[in-house]
This record gives C-alpha cells, structure tokens and sequence, in this order.
C-alpha cells in the first residue's frame, strides 16, 4: 500500500535510533556510569519491542534484545573508594595473641581465607552498578559484566538506600571445576583459582560461557550507615553468602576455630590457604584504621604447606621444551592442597639421590597454593619391604631415542636432538603461553593433536591454520573455530621481547629478552645478527647466554624468516622500552637484585619479578640477577634462598625487604 510508505520509513528510522541508543545505553550501564534511570531505560526498550512486534520486517539484523548487552571496553580501569589492602600475615598461636590484646573485650570473626579473585561490588541507591577487581589495591578492572553473568551470590538489587559497598571472593567451587573439566576435556581448566581470575578477566565473553562461579562477601561500608554493625548480620540481611563466620571472644577460642577450618580444608567446596580474623563490629574496625599496606583490625592466619603420605607408583622422564629431561613421580591418587594429587616433580637424579628415593616407597608429598605437588621425601626407610626398585635415569631421549647428555652439579640430562617430537610439542606449547605470544583459544590438546596431524611443527604454523582446516576435526564448530583464528590473529603483534621467550632459547630468560629490548635492540633479527661480543655487552648477560643466543638464533633463521612472512610483528614494542625515571627517583644510581617471591603490600597480589623490576628501573635503579661486588641492595620477596643472603653478607650487600622498597616506590609515584 504506497500510503504507508512514509510511515514504514519512519517507524524504520525510529527502529534503527532505538537499537543504537540501547547499544549506547547499556555500555554505559555496565561501566557503572548509567546514563539514564532504569525507568527512563525500561520505556525505551518497550517502545523497541513495541515497534519490533508491529514491524518484524524492520527490526535490525543485530538487535540488541537477542543477546546480553556486553559492553564494549569489558575491563576498564577504575579506581576505589579506598584502598583494598591485604591482611598482616601470622602463622603463630602468639600472634593471634597479640591480636586479641590489641582490642581487648572485642568480639572477632574467624572465617576461612578463601583463595579466589577479590572483588569489590558497589550499589548506588540499591542497584549494582559496578563490580572491580582488587587489581593493585588502588585501581582494578571493572568486570561488571562477567560479574552480573557468571557470578552467583551477587544479588542485582539490595534493600538499602544511597552507596553499599560490598567486598568479598569470587571462586570456582571444587565441584563445578571438576564438572566443567569433566564436560572439556580438550582444554581442561588447571586449578579453581585460576580459573575464577582467568573467566572474570576474559577478553571474549563467550569463551568463558557455562564457568559458574560464587561470591562470598567479607566486608561491608554502608553511606549513610544503614546495615547491622555486626558485619556477619549485616551482610546476610542484606542478601550476601558468607563463608562460615564464626564469633569468638578469645585467642583460644580463635586458635580452636582455625584448627577447626584446618581440618575441614579438605572436604570444603571452595580452595583456602588460611583463616582470617576480624573485628566483627564493623564500627570497632573502622576505627582501628589502618597501617601502610594492611588494616590493623584484622589478621590472615596461614597454613602450613600440606603433606600428605601415598605410594610411588614409577618414574616417568618427561621431555621439556629446551630437551631437559625431568623425573615426574607418579603416586597413588591423594588429596592435598586442595586438589587430587597423581603426579609430583622429583626435580633431578641428584634429588632422588641424596633422598634415597626408590619407587615403591612411601613418600611425604607437599603442595602450598599453586605450587607445583613435590616428594619431599621417603616416610620411612625401615619399613620398606625388599620390593622397592631403584630409579634408574634414561641414557636415551624417551621420545627420540637419542643419547642424552649430563649438564652441571645437579646432573641434569639433556636431549640434544633439536627434532625431537616432545621437544616440539613443548615448544608449540610454550610460544601460544601467555608469556609469549599469548594464543589463548587454543589449549594443550589441541596444539597436541594439531602437532600429531603435522598441522603444527614450527611457531609460524600458528599463522597457516586456517578456520576451514579446523572444523575439518571432530568436535570443532564454527564458532570454536572462528575463536581460535581470531586468537592466532592477535598473537601477530607478539613484539621482540615475547618472541624471544616464546623460541624456547636455552638460558635465555624472560629476564634476558626484557634487556635485550632496553639495550637498544630494535627487532629479532638485530639480536640474530649482533654477534656474542655485543651481545655480552648487555648487562647481565654473561658468555654463556649470549653463545646460546647468538648460536640458537642463527639455527633458527629460517623459522625467524617465516613469522615474517606470515605477518608476525618482532620489533621491540614501545611498553618494553627502557622505563622513563621519575624526577626525585629515590634507588638512583643504586644497583639492585630481586630475589623471593613478591607481593604489592596494598592488595596481597603477587607482582611477577619482571614487573617489579621495572618499578625499580622507573625509580632510578640498575637490575641484575646475581649478587656482585658492585650490587648495592639486596631486595627479598618471601620464600627467599639461603645461596644469595649467604653471598650479599659475604660481599657486604645490604639486604632491605620488599616492604621497605615499596614504601619508596608507591611514594615516588611509580608502583
């Protein structure tokens, strides 16, 4: 009928304004800066739907209502009302002694320290509008979105007036890990920790689909104060699961709590490392106030590493991706540290020497965290029954049947066969890791069965896959496909740096590459043609490492050449650059080593040692590896080795904790 042309061209027009003012709205929404009340948005998605029912032939061909209004920045950064600190560490019945005399006649919340991903929920006049990761304890990424999806225990609405802030864990439970795990086996999630960071802070919403996950809250401030001061009543009122808080009014009470959440550890659905002790009045520990790094109304009380006792099974020799060739203890299946335990590194033939082990044995197994499980040791040699085999090291390569070699004190053994299939594999493996060039869609399964159909032997055969040859496979559907092609697309811009750690060049560390950037190299092939003289040039690269370099990159030529030709970027990229020192830098002209494992005091996250090295850098500092005669500082994470305390007193090193480094970055603006 022509008479309706114009009104079908309007309400087109209208259709069309609508669906991009959703689009607009919901980005906004999910960002946690609405941009309009949820009246204003309901009318306008009733007008939609309206429109869209009258006119089905007019409704775009990306309507907004057919799927969840993802936003477009998913991780923006945002900063916190006020810092998430991390807890003062105790691990002594002395210390929570002290913390009770501190506050006496309080009473105190013990609940379990769970081991997730710390998250802040912030309400504004009931509704949730933003949900931020701990990040480093002043800014965190907001994951709102995944958060609302994928989180439950995370209630849309609360019953109380003006801003709530709500924070707490985020965690995979054991029994929804092991279902997911059940349901892909092709790309099996590693631990629930994890996995609960890993899903919140994916780049694709739709590769983490199905992973559930639970909110536990610990924390609750309230503007104007409206919730019960008992932080546990408070928090359930207004709708928040806890993990079993527990009130008590003394340090033995407390000391029979934690043993309590000690024991349980193991049949819990949720991984812990520990207990926390809290003021439970939330006013009481407001005005305790805080320290630099840690509230002083609360302590994590640690568990020591768990041991369990089980049976070694065999000793399989396990290929890496330099040719190492490792002992793996194969055990009796045992649960410890939160995880069924089948396999445990056995380190070198040295270990297993000077520990007497021998398969048969009952050994003592040990795990913290995400500690790879080790054998710590034989239980008891008297009671061996005469049937113990001896572990007897391979002469040739378990893969390639190659002859293996012997390399330093330890005696480590080598396969030098540069074809060697598991060696490829471990290879294959380690380029797509996230330390290199970062191919996340793509798991160890399928880079396996992918190597086993000759699809992948090089790194550059990343860049030949094509999403046709993929759902040639079994179980491959168009969108896992498009998935992992568009995960190999982004891979492309991998850089210098990561490129080098991701070719597998021995003694070259991740280290080596980040000094090899800040030295002036510009692309792979000026490392490859620099030489071993100026190569050792490079602070703290020694002969070794740059006979290993110069003559590993040489070897590697042609599979250089062919990244290039597949559109693999291997110049230097501007974040690995030399750091910019900032004006007043308090370490400057201070030549510093890093050693043990470190932890930003303001939110208990670890910070990888190249990360915190560049804080240093940044503050006017020069970082090396060893301890010399021209190192001025010491700095020790936890965890740290007896080799290099030793050698710093030796030389007359002054050793400082990383504490008192922090201090000195964090005010100088660079941490």
């Amino acid at each position: 009928m022509p008479g309706n042309v114009p009104f079908m061209s309007a309400a087109g027009d209208r259709i069309q304004e609508l669906a991009a003012r959703i689009v607009e709205l919901r980005d906004a929404y999910y960002q946690g800066e609405p941009l309009v009340a949820d009246a204003e948005y309901d009318a306008i998605e009733d007008e939609f739907r309206a429109l869209v029912a009258k006119h089905p032939k007019l409704a775009p061909k990306d309507n907004p209502l057919d799927h969840v209004g993802a936003p477009s920045v998913l991780h923006a950064p945002v900063r916190h009302s006020r810092p998430m600190l991390s807890l003062e560490k105790a691990n002594k019945p002395e210390q929570v002694e002290s913390f009770f005399s501190r506050f006496p006649g309080q009473p105190v919340v013990v609940m379990p320290k769970l081991d997730g991903l710390s998250l802040a929920l912030v309400y504004e006049n009931g509704r949730l509008a933003r949900a931020v990761t701990r990040g480093d304890g002043t800014t965190g990424d907001d994951v709102t979105f995944l958060t609302r999806a994928l989180c439950d225990g995370v209630p849309d609405k609360v019953e109380a007036p003006g801003r709530v802030e709500v924070r707490g864990e985020c965690v995979m439970l054991r029994s929804t890990f092991d279902t997911y795990n059940a349901a892909h086996p092709d790309k099996p999630l590693i631990n629930p920790r994890n996995a609960a960071a890993g899903t919140l802070r994916a780049k694709d919403p739709k590769a983490v689909e199905g992973r559930r996950m639970q909110f536990f809250a610990f924390d609750l401030t309230t503007e104007p104060e409206s919730a019960d001061s008992d932080l546990d009543a408070g928090l359930r009122k207004l709708g928040f699961s806890v993990a079993e808080m527990k009130h008590c009014s003394t340090a033995a009470e407390a000391q029979e709590l934690i043993g309590g959440i000690e024991q349980a550890r193991n049949t819990l659905d949720y991984d812990l490392d520990g207990a926390v002790l809290r003021l439970a009045n939330r006013d009481a520990f407001a005005a305790a106030g805080t320290r630099s790094s840690s509230p002083r109304g609360a302590i994590a009380y640690k568990f020591a590493a768990e041991e369990k006792t089980t049976v070694l099974k065999d000793v399989v020799w396990d290929v890496g991706k330099t040719g190492k060739i490792a002992p793996v203890a194969w055990l009796e299946p045992v649960f410890v540290g939160g995880t069924t335990v089948t396999r445990a590194t056995l380190a070198n033939q040295e270990v297993i020497r000077s520990k007497g082990i021998k398969i048969g044995d009952t050994v003592l197994v040990r795990r913290a965290g995400d500690v790879i499980p080790f054998v710590a040791g034989v239980l008891d040699e008297s009671k061996r029954t005469g049937d113990e085999q001896e572990i007897i090291p391979p002469s040739d390569c378990p893969s390639c049947s190659q002859p293996l070699t012997e390399q330093g004190n330890s005696r480590e053994l080598f396969c030098t066969n540069a074809v060697c299939p598991a060696q490829t594999v471990r290879r294959l493996i380690h380029w797509s890791s996230r330390a290199a060039a970062d191919i996340d869609a793509i798991g160890q399964v399928w880079i396996e069965r992918l190597a086993e159909t000759g699809d992948l032997v090089n790194p550059s055969d990343f860049y030949t896959l094509t999403k046709e040859r993929l759902l040639e496979f079994d179980r491959v559907g168009e969108i896992s496909a498009t998935r992992m092609i568009e995960s190999i697309d982004r891979s492309r811009s991998v850089g210098l740096r990561r490129a080098m750690i991701g070719l597998s060049i021995p003694m070259a560390s991740e280290g080596t590459a980040a000094r090899l950037c800040r030295a002036g190299f510009g692309s792979l092939e000026e490392v490859a043609d620099a030489g071993v003289e100026k190569l050792v040039a490079v602070e703290d690269i020694g002969q070794k490492v740059a006979e290993s370099i110069n003559f590993h990159l040489a070897r590697l030529r042609p599979e250089i050449e062919r990244l290039r030709e597949r559109g693999v970027s291997l110049e230097v990229r501007s974040e690995d650059l030399p750091p910019v020192v900032v004006a007043g830098a308090p370490l400057e002209g201070k030549s510093v080593v890093i050693t043990g494992s470190i932890s930003d005091p303001r939110s208990g996250e670890k910070v990888t040692r190249p990360t915190f090295q560049k804080m240093c850098e940044r503050a006017g500092a020069t970082a090396a590896s060893s301890v010399s005669a021209t190192t001025d500082l010491l700095i020790t994470g936890e965890g740290v080795g007896a080799s290099k305390l030793t050698k710093a007193e030796k030389l007359g090193v002054e050793v400082v904790d990383q504490g008192e480094i922090w201090t000195k970055l964090i005010a100088a603006g660079v941490a």
